[in-house]
């Protein structure tokens, strides 16, 4: 999708320093604009260059603050780009995150008004809800696993404010890693025991299979995806707490909404869970 490399970007060979402030509140202003307006923008990488991640993250931050303010909660964080397959997809080929607000989760079944998102996508995961805070260094896949109080099958419901999702990591970063909603499902599963690396998946629109994968296309396992933000998180100081849900990545390629539906998403000996988009903006 994209071809990075041969592109003439100016922003690359001029990349945000400390010095300059400038790049990252342009790249908000267009990212802000698009959501209020409805218009997906142009890259922000024009702002930010395709290779300061952390100022593409400070993009993310500012805007997660500004949704704060007004009155959005946070509650968990989502991982992006970890499937090879959803990697090839936008031609980057390394995971990032996002920060989950309470706005951003519907339940299984619960109508997500079509209005409320530019490009969506749908994509299918298991996510984690922590029973205990993930705040020392270096947490490990052990942690992660003791940490968990359960998991749910969840699909996410991408988003991009970016035109025709013409990404590079920085645009997808600034972009919340292009996150949009989230609907959970309502019957929690203990971890003791399963191997989620081998846990099949199939997702469905009005009944016909449009994506398959298995948890080993999530970085080689879900449990190693949330590792990954974990120590990422605590890096960052932004650690992750009990109480929080964490979506682990993509279990197989993204796919198009295409406007009203029933999107339904089966995991091997994780039960279901089903999203259904309408028209509407509320």
């Amino acid at each position: 999708m994209n071809d990075l490399p041969n592109r003439a970007d100016p922003a690359r060979r001029h990349p945000v320093g400390a010095g300059s402030d400038r790049p990252v509140e342009a790249a908000v202003a267009a990212l802000t604009d698009a959501a209020a307006t409805r218009t997906p923008c142009a890259p922000v990488r024009q702002y930010l260059g395709t290779s300061d991640i952390d100022a593409a993250y400070e993009v993310q931050r500012r805007l997660a603050q500004a949704r704060g303010a007004a009155g959005a909660r946070r509650v968990g964080a989502k991982i992006g780009l970890t499937a090879p397959v959803v990697q090839r997809q936008f031609g980057v080929f390394q995971p990032d995150f996002g920060v989950l607000h309470d706005d951003m989760l519907y339940a299984h079944t619960e109508p997500l008004p079509l209005g409320r998102f530019l490009q969506p996508r749908a994509e299918g995961e298991i996510a984690f809800v922590l029973g205990r805070d993930l705040d020392r260094p270096g947490p490990s896949v052990a942690d992660v696993l003791r940490a968990t109080e359960f998991v749910l099958p969840a699909i996410e419901i991408v988003d991009s404010r970016i035109a025709g999702w013409d990404l590079a990591i920085t645009d997808t970063v600034a972009d919340n890693a292009s996150s949009g909603a989230v609907v959970l499902g309502t019957t929690p599963y203990p971890v003791a025991g399963l191997d989620l690396a081998r846990v099949g998946m199939t997702l469905r629109r009005e009944g016909e299979a449009v994506s398959h994968g298995a948890g080993h296309a999530c970085l080689g396992s879900p449990v190693v995806a949330v590792a990954w933000l974990a120590r990422e998180l605590v890096r960052r100081e932004q650690p992750l707490r009990a109480g929080d849900v964490v979506m682990s990545g993509a279990l197989g390629p993204m796919v198009p909404v295409g406007g009203p539906g029933r999107f339904r998403l089966e995991l091997d000996g994780l039960g279901e869970v089903e999203a259904v988009l309408e028209e509407g903006t509320k």
